[in-house]
Order: C-alpha cells, then structure tokens, then sequence
C-alpha cells in the first residue's frame, strides 16, 4: 500500500483546498477523486472572490495542479471502505494506507420528478440565487413549492426580479406564507405543476396540470440535500440531525477523521466549502504534529 500522512476523499473544492494547504505543510497527501462534481452541471461559478465567473471543470484542473505542484497526489477512483487504522480501499487499484482521514465527499441533489426539469438543472433550473439570481435577474422567474422552504425561495428571489410567482404545486403556503408573499409582491400560482416546457433546449414555460402555461425563463426549486456520508457512516461517526456531526473545524467523534464541505455543511456554497476545508486541513496537520511530538518523547 502506498502511506500517506493523509488520504483526503473528495476532489471538489473543499478536498483540493485541504491538500493544498496540507501539501504546502509539507504533508505526504493524496486526494481520491471519483470525479462526479455536484455543480458539473453549471456553466460557471459565482461568488468566488477571483475566480467569479469561472467555469467549475476550470476550477478543479486549476486545484489539481496547484495540489499535485506542492507533491500531492491525485488518485483517480471511488474508495468503497474505510478501516480503522486507516486503510482506504478503492474499487480499483491498490489500497492506500492515512495516519488521517478527511472526507470531502459532498452531497446529491435529489430533484423532484417532472418532465424537463431534470435537463434543465444547473441552467434554467436552478436553487440557489445568490449562485445564479444575477444571471436571471429582471427575467420572468418561477419558484416550485415541494415544501415550506419555497416560500422563503420566492421571498429572496423577488430581490433578483419584479416577475416572480410561486407555483403551489406540492405545498399549499399558509395565511401567513400568503401574507408575507403580498406585502413582497410574489402571486402564487394554484394548483400542480404537470411539466416544463421548453424550446431549443431552454426553459419557456411551465405546465400546469390545468393544461395553463405559463411562461417562465427560469425556475428556482429547493432539492432535498442528500449528503454522500456512507463512509464516514460506516466508520461510527457519529450523526447529528441528519448530518455527520462535526466540530467548528470538521473534526468528527471518530479519531482521525474529518469532514469538510458540503457532505457535512448543505448550505455552503463553493468559496465556503474551499474555506471548511483549508481549515480542516490546518487543525489535522497541527493534530500529526501533536502525535509526532508524543512519538518522539515516547
């Protein structure tokens, strides 16, 4: 096996800003990558002081080759167990053996089930504004309410757009959720949604099961966060509300093992997730320093 001060799993933006500051520590650091980033999807990234506008594909070559230029390693695969000890085993190839373990694994998005929408998402279908409101802003903008969240959605989506509504659809908002969407200006939209529809592969429209349409150029939807938290899971971390619970600087209960990133923060946007990380990695190396400091005065 080949031994690593730390194997960090996850080639996103929080595994790569770790390696990087862990290869700048001068740490032997090897990132496996599974290469399935959660914002492929998206033309760009934004919000990212400096890389504002960049492509994410663009973003991660870069992490890679500042990673791998301090003497990291990356390990192309998908790591399907984690042994105590640690030993990381990969579906293919030889296992690597990690005095530390951090998991930057990040999470799914699981979209609700209407035709069109899934090959519109990252696009036109969208769930984030502060990611994408800028690029849409003045345009006809739809929310999808699956829950009480879309409310909330349309709310702050109104600030990007004076043509905003939300489509009841799955929730039906409260005498207060219709108040609050008053005073904002924000009509809501009765009944289920059937459908997108779209033209030369760009959103126009949305179907209601009425048979209406009602045209949109993009829509806002809350997907449920899924985080991919299996191997920290598997490992006994301990889980929290849904999340693998996680101390200001990713430390789980387990010892060894850290989390950074959204597969323990849903919410963080690629700039936060790239910070969780950096800080991470500045706590597990100054970890490898305490134990190396106990094994020379042993």
């Amino acid at each position: 096996m080949d031994a690593y001060d730390v194997v960090v799993i996850g080639g996103g933006a929080a595994g790569l800003n770790a390696a990087l500051v862990l290869g700048r520590a001068r740490r032997r650091v090897a990132v496996v990558d599974a290469g399935e980033p959660r914002n492929a999807p998206a033309a760009h990234l934004q919000g990212f002081l400096s890389r504002d506008g960049m492509p994410p594909a663009e973003l991660l070559a870069v992490g890679r080759a500042e990673v791998t230029g301090y003497g990291g390693v990356i390990v192309p695969g998908r790591v399907t167990a984690i042994e105590p000890g640690f030993t990381v085993r990969l579906a293919d190839g030889p296992a690597l053996s990690a005095r530390r373990i951090l998991v930057a694994t990040g999470l799914r998005d699981d979209l609700p089930e209407l035709p069109g929408l899934a090959e519109l998402w990252g696009r036109d279908v969208l769930h984030c504004p502060y990611c994408h409101g800028w690029e849409v802003r003045d345009q006809a903008i739809g929310v999808l309410a699956t829950d009480e969240r879309a409310v909330h959605q349309a709310l702050l989506v109104k600030q990007w757009s004076d043509d905003v509504v939300l489509f009841a659809h799955a929730y039906a908002p409260t005498a207060e959720d219709r108040r609050r969407l008053d005073a904002r200006k924000v009509p809501v939209v009765e009944g289920p949604v059937a459908g997108l529809v779209t033209e030369d592969g760009r959103l126009r429209g949305v179907r209601l099961g009425s048979g209406r349409i009602v045209e949109r150029s993009a829509l806002f939807v809350a997907p449920r966060f899924v985080p991919i938290d299996e191997l920290l899971r598997d490992l006994g971390c301990v889980v929290e509300n849904g999340l693998v619970k996680v101390d200001a600087f990713g430390r789980t209960s387990v010892d060894g093992v850290w989390a950074a990133g959204n597969v323990v923060l849903p919410m963080a946007s690629v700039v936060m997730a790239a910070a969780a990380g950096a800080a991470a990695a500045m706590v597990v190396n100054g970890d490898l320093v305490d134990a190396d400091v106990r094994a020379a005065l042993g």
